[in-house]
């Protein structure tokens, strides 16, 4: 019988077996994209990238808007400091590796132990995404989608999340990065 859970998160069996799939495509070049494209979308890289960002905003104004930047830090603070640890801690779900097994399961480099959704990663490369492409030259915005969606794979590809932890991440910050630009450009100071 299908519980909620089977349905939301199982997806009847498809998120093991897309797991599976994804995770056992190895080859030793292929590893090192992988774990090179998940350190890629750390979020503790944020302080590196935040004053990247300036630098450019203020170097390139046509290419970064402070604005956007603006929706980055609001957004990392929301998804990656506040939600994901809570939901993490709330949900405690499990790592594929100690579900699967070490027979079934493929790491590349060093296992994660802790808590499996939603991917902190995941969230983290989609909300750099979502927050900075806008008003953006069409060719970075390929790449932040192109980065968001690697980084995305290599969580399951190195054996750290299912594929329902990867989505539940990426979903988690498009809300988040939808409601904070909303509130952002919608701010108006009050006139005196």
């Amino acid at each position: 019988m299908y519980t909620l859970k089977n349905i939301f998160y199982d997806w009847f069996g498809l998120n093991e077996d897309l797991f599976l799939v994804i995770n056992h495509a190895h080859t030793a070049l292929l590893d090192q994209c992988m774990l090179f494209i998940t350190w890629l979308g750390h979020p503790q890289l944020f302080p590196i990238y935040i004053v990247f960002l300036l630098l450019l905003s203020w170097y390139k104004p046509d290419i970064t808007f402070r604005r956007n930047i603006t929706v980055f830090a609001v957004s990392y603070f929301l998804v990656s400091v506040i939600i994901i640890p809570l939901i993490k801690s709330t949900l405690n779900m499990p790592r594929p590796y100690f579900i699967l097994g070490e027979q079934l399961v493929n790491i590349v480099g060093c296992p994660d132990t802790i808590q499996s959704f939603p991917s902190g990663h995941a969230a983290f490369a989609v909300l750099t995404a979502a927050s900075l492409a806008l008003d953006m030259p069409r060719i970075l915005k390929i790449t932040l989608v192109l980065l968001a969606v690697l980084v995305c794979v290599s969580r399951v590809y190195v054996g750290a999340h299912f594929p329902a932890d990867v989505l539940g991440g990426a979903l988690l910050s498009l809300l988040t990065v939808f409601a904070v630009r909303l509130m952002i450009c919608n701010f108006h100071p009050p006139s005196r």
